[in-house]
């Protein structure tokens, strides 16, 4: 699968991305993706190997005009019910995106997001998308308003993806962010 915008291709990755994503994940911007970090160019070539096994849910987001991978958005289907079994409808979705910071701040993380929302919603079935971001992380929190996300919740003390100077977890707080398709549709 490949979506296109004004700017960038949506598409997945390959082995030859190698170095861009490594240029991003040596050194993750915030803690939540602490754990994809890359010690080097061989485990970021190992890492596109696997990653290039998956055409629907996980996309390098590329800039048209050079065809470099500044960035990456994903999201799986989930059901909407916790508590529902294995027939429940998996209509909901929590992407994740992650630019290279050398890009920020040129709409890019919008562009991309918005081409990915019309997909889950139009051609993946998706009633509703959440997005979880860190309470100092005002640029993603912007990013989820811009999408015509709502603010749902702060968890306090939410989860720990990495540990304090002592040891001990480092627990974050975290917004909560949502959008359901009849609102998506609204928008437009």
């Amino acid at each position: 699968m490949i979506i296109e915008t004004e700017r960038l291709i949506l598409r997945p990755f390959v082995e030859s991305d190698a170095a861009d994503v490594y240029e991003y994940l040596k050194e993750p911007a915030v803690n939540c993706f602490a754990s994809m970090k890359l010690n080097s160019l061989d485990e970021a070539v190992a890492e596109m190997k696997k990653r290039s096994s998956e055409t629907e849910y996980y996309f390098a987001i590329v800039l048209k005009e050079t065809g470099k991978v500044i960035g990456e958005i994903d999201a799986y289907p989930e059901a909407g019910e916790p508590h529902g079994d294995e027939t429940a409808p998996k209509d909901t979705f929590s992407p994740c995106w992650m630019l290279n910071l050398n890009y920020t701040g040129k709409g890019y993380a919008f562009e991309a997001a918005h081409a990915f929302f019309d997909y889950l919603f139009n051609e993946k079935g998706a009633r509703r998308i959440y997005a979880y971001t860190e309470d100092y992380n005002t640029a993603s929190q912007r990013l989820c308003e811009k999408l015509g996300m709502r603010r749902e919740g702060l968890f306090l003390e939410f989860i720990s993806f990495v540990n304090n100077p002592d040891g001990t977890p480092h627990y974050e707080n975290t917004y909560e962010y949502a959008i359901l398709k009849r609102e998506w549709d609204d928008r437009k």
